[in-house]
């Protein structure tokens, strides 16, 4: 069992023992004063329970019990530990928040991040070598790894989203652009799963991976290796603040709705107005990413 599967099961323990009732407010401090541990451990464990529909989060309030303490009596004893990949992409979320809220220095050690994250050594490398190969960290010459800056502010997504508006569009209007009708049918699908309830459900990874996939079929197509090389860059940098502009996702389905469109047009081998139509939608996702700022900057 993992550290943070072995603290939620504690956590549960202290649920059954208090005989809490659905509603109880849980708060970090105090699970931490009892099990003797800091509050980090204890936040993950939380949001393992969390996960498994055990509590919720409010904003700005912490977490609180969705069911009663006999509705829980046996799921200490079936919390399974999760996966390497699962603590890994746990800790990759973590350390991207606790970076874009300044909490994490921009140069770190990997025994910092190991000991922070409660990694075992090949753990700490996955998360790292998943982060360099996005583009946002880099190893320094002799010790330890530097973050980029330039990924770490509200600009840094606007300006990536810019630089689409510059050249997605101009992709759909090269002249040996060719899409395949089963590219055109995996993209419909996975719009259609996202209207039919994919928004609320699906995690952040799959939503911004559904994005990159949609975009970059289209500029795929467009046959131009600088045109897919220089997207795809750009796609890998952006990932960071990406994430945390999923906070909000009621623009989704308006996104959704705006790739069904182009999808239509292309398959009629309408360009200019699929290019024009994807210029609106790059557009409007850049206007409704500057109203969110505060969420980018928090």
């Amino acid at each position: 069992m993992s550290a943070q599967t072995n603290t939620a099961a504690k956590i549960l323990a202290l649920i059954q023992e208090d005989r809490l009732p659905a509603g109880a407010h849980l708060t970090a401090q105090k699970l931490a004063d009892r099990l003797r541990l800091s509050r980090s451990p204890v936040n993950d464990a939380l949001d393992i329970l969390e996960q498994r529909g055990v509590v919720s989060r409010k904003p700005n309030r912490g977490y609180f019990l969705e069911q009663d303490h006999e509705a829980l009596a046996e799921m200490h004893e079936d919390l399974a530990p999760p996966s390497v990949d699962d603590i890994v992409t746990h800790s990759y979320f973590k350390l991207a928040d606790e970076l874009l809220r300044g909490a994490l220095p921009m140069q770190c050690s990997e025994a910092l991040l190991r000991a922070r994250y409660g990694l075992t050594t090949a753990q700490t490398q996955a998360l790292l070598g998943r982060i360099a190969q996005e583009g946002w960290a880099e190893r320094r010459p002799g010790y330890g790894w530097e973050f980029s800056s330039m990924m770490t502010t509200p600009d840094s997504l606007l300006q990536s989203y810019r630089l689409r508006l510059a050249l997605e569009p101009a992709a759909l209007l090269e002249p040996g652009f060719r899409i395949d009708r089963q590219v055109l049918a995996r993209c419909r699908a996975a719009e259609k799963h996202l209207l039919d309830g994919g928004i609320a459900t699906d995690t952040a990874d799959q939503l911004h991976e559904r994005g990159v996939r949609f975009h970059e079929s289209l500029v795929e197509a467009s046959g131009n290796p600088f045109f897919i090389d220089a997207i795809k860059r750009v796609n890998r940098v952006r990932r960071l603040l990406s994430y945390r502009s999923m906070q909000d996702r009621s623009r989704y389905q308006q996104h959704c709705d705006q790739h069904l469109a182009i999808l239509d047009l292309l398959e009629r081998e309408r360009n200019e107005e699929a290019a024009a139509a994807l210029t609106e939608h790059l557009r409007s996702t850049l206007d409704n990413l500057a109203r969110i700022s505060g969420i980018l900057a928090s």
